[in-house]
């Protein structure tokens, strides 16, 4: 089975129909039960897979870890993981509330990194797996105005290129998906106005999940998403 976190909305929703229309059983993991309980019956109704939902907010780290837990006494075994969940905020640094910022650290980072150090233990035993993290353009790019979101992103670029040159020739592959702006809630209004999101229109996370399915699925390195970008 495949774990997607933050699959309740934007390119995560994409990804798990996408990797639905191609047959994979899913685990699905996010804060709205509603959502993902939808979902499930959704995507088991339309494609005839198995797909588990559990509610978690990684922003806390003993869920992160209880999430590990659940899964094995669940005797769900993980092949695949798509670390997606994470969040960001625009706005100066010394106007973001310091809270939001430390919650962005632990999910974008520190779940991430938790996560990824449980489950490679199980995919190294198996010989063989898949995780990709969702990094971004901004990874490349420090980024006024996204100065935390834009150093998270930052930190999952360059740990999972190390990672995947750690596990050459182990049969487990680490990918990330690099994607620009995207046509979610995530924008906010004052973003939609900046330059660089008039010169860049955000593209369809349809678009973006794809890219990102295949590149989970078939290859190694990064994809960044968007002509572009």
């Amino acid at each position: 089975m495949f774990l997607l976190t933050g699959a309740s909305s934007g390119i995560g929703l994409e990804m798990a129909k996408e990797l639905a229309s191609r047959k994979f059983d899913l685990i699905l993991v996010a804060r709205r039960i509603e959502l993902l309980v939808n979902l499930k019956s959704e995507l088991e109704s339309n494609y005839h897979i198995n797909v588990e939902v559990i509610q978690k907010d990684l922003s806390i780290i003993t869920n992160v870890y209880a999430l590990y837990d659940e899964i094995k006494s669940k005797g769900l075994k993980v092949t695949g993981l798509i670390n997606n969940a994470g969040f960001g905020n625009y706005g100066e640094f010394t106007g973001t509330p310091l809270e939001d910022d430390l919650a962005m650290i632990q999910v974008n980072i520190s779940a991430l990194v938790v996560l990824t150090k449980l489950f490679l233990k199980d995919l190294k035993l198996a010989g063989h797996g898949r995780i990709m993290n969702v990094a971004s353009l901004l990874s490349f790019l420090p980024f006024p105005y996204y100065t935390v979101y834009s150093a998270t992103k930052t930190f999952v670029l360059s740990f999972s290129e190390t990672l995947a040159a750690e596990l050459e020739g182990t049969g487990i592959t680490v990918t990330a998906l690099c994607p620009g702006p995207i046509d979610t809630g995530f924008n906010m209004t004052d973003m939609l106005k900046t330059n660089a999101y008039k010169a860049n229109k955000p593209v369809h996370p349809q678009v973006v999940a794809k890219a990102g399915v295949d590149l989970f699925l078939n290859k190694k390195g990064k994809k960044i998403v968007g002509f572009n970008n």
